[in-house]
């Protein structure tokens, strides 16, 4: 059994009724062990790709960890431009977001912006955390993404289906 916070697996969600977003129940019930209990998504912009990441509380003890690593290299390898107030700033910028039993959340529009988000997410289990992709930004990425991509496609042509079938049975 992988202990809480071992994020994996991937999912698609559309956006919902008033602009909600849906956290897919593995990802869900791994972000609430990871959170003590508590139904808190933490999110943040990804240092390098054009999409989030999230994660449970559980991270900051992490987070504060690979801050005092950084630090402690810095030291040692004399690299005086290394500023611990700053990236202690990068790395606990993230944003603590309730979601209700069902895993609704509303995603704040800073994070919409910064992720590229529009009218869906993909989710990819990445261990400490997972990616939350628009899926047109990850579609532009490299071949080391294409398996993810497949993934991806797949999953968003299941929801689309799907949506169709129950738009034809009203």
């Amino acid at each position: 059994m992988p202990a809480a916070g071992a994020y994996n697996g991937q999912a698609y969600s559309p956006i919902g009724d008033k602009g909600r977003f849906v956290l897919p129940p593995a990802f869900r019930k791994e972000v609430k062990e990871a959170s003590g209990g508590s139904k808190v998504l933490c999110l943040v912009a990804h240092e390098r790709f054009d999409c989030l990441i999230g994660f449970g509380l559980s991270r900051i003890d992490k987070l504060n960890a690979q801050l005092d690593r950084e630090e402690e290299r810095a030291i040692r390898l004399q690299l005086n431009d290394f500023d611990r107030d700053v990236r202690a700033g990068q790395l606990f910028q993230f944003e603590q977001i309730p979601f209700d039993d069902s895993g609704r959340f509303v995603m704040p529009d800073h994070l919409k912006e910064l992720g590229k988000v529009e009218d869906g997410l993909y989710f990819q289990g990445a261990g400490d955390f997972f990616f939350v992709w628009n899926p047109e930004e990850l579609s532009q990425m490299d071949s080391a993404w294409k398996g993810a991509q497949a993934t991806c496609k797949r999953l968003v042509a299941e929801a689309e289906a799907k949506a169709k079938s129950k738009g034809a049975k009203k």
